[in-house]
């Protein structure tokens, strides 16, 4: 018995597939305070060695980016991110009735956002904002944010990557017109956000508030996707959904 197999087995638990990387800009910002963490050693300057170190530490510790278990089962929407469940409402989109679930990312969550179904970015929308704290309800609307519209085999569904207090920039990794899978990598907050979806009132919600998810791997809501025509061509259902779902790769 070894020690690595123990820990992938709880990594699976998790929703998560070892090894665990890191997103580039992990180095862009980790590695100067490290290299200035190891001169001020070699100048005998503990403490501030020791905080920059940590500093180090903490930044490739925020942008990890671990492999996920994506769910294969039809109809699944899984969630845009790490962290906890703060909002589950009704909300209308567009003049469409639907639900919103909200979800907080604090600093020592993976901050790489998935897609949460399989289909095609038919919009992305920059929107300038305020970056009050994402915790808090206004966030949804007024924070800095970039809006995905996807339509996907069961309809339309919108998510969000959205600022924070902390967090100063929502990035995207896709553009409009590019086809995703679910629980595919789309982009990333930095440090500490918040990311919101929204599905039509038919999807059945599976979470609650106070629960903690995980992006790609955690299954948020159940959304089927309609059949054309009244059959799927000689295809079954769930063989179309499982073909469009992979674990993603970053553009």
């Amino acid at each position: 018995m070894t020690m690595p197999a123990r820990g992938a087995n709880a990594a699976r638990r998790n929703g998560e597939v070892a090894p665990e990387s890191m997103v580039k800009e992990g180095y862009y910002f980790g590695v100067p305070p490290l290299v200035l963490g190891c001169v001020g050693l070699l100048l005998h300057w503990y403490v501030a060695a020791a905080a920059l170190v940590f500093l180090a530490l903490f930044i490739f510790s925020f942008f990890r980016d671990p492999e996920r278990v994506i769910p294969t089962e039809p109809g699944a929407v899984v969630s845009p991110g790490d962290g906890r469940v703060v909002v589950v409402t009704e909300e209308d989109n567009a003049g469409k009735p639907g639900k919103r679930v909200s979800i907080f990312l604090a600093v020592w969550n993976v901050h790489v956002n998935r897609s949460p179904a399989a289909g095609t970015i038919t919009r992305i929308d920059y929107r300038p904002g305020k970056f009050l704290a994402a915790m808090r309800e206004r966030a949804s609307v007024e924070n800095e944010q970039n809006v995905f519209t996807l339509s996907t085999d069961a309809g339309e569904l919108v998510f969000k990557q959205i600022a924070g207090l902390i967090a100063r920039r929502v990035v995207s990794w896709k553009k409009q017109g590019e086809k995703v899978a679910r629980g595919e990598r789309i982009g990333l907050v930095r440090f500490g956000s918040r990311v919101d979806l929204w599905v039509p009132k038919e999807a059945e919600i599976l979470v609650r508030v106070g629960e903690n998810v995980k992006g790609g791997s955690s299954v948020l809501a159940r959304w089927p996707a309609k059949p054309a025509a009244g059959k799927l061509d000689g295809r079954n259902e769930a063989e179309t959904d499982a073909n469009l779902t992979a674990t993603g790769k970053q553009s």
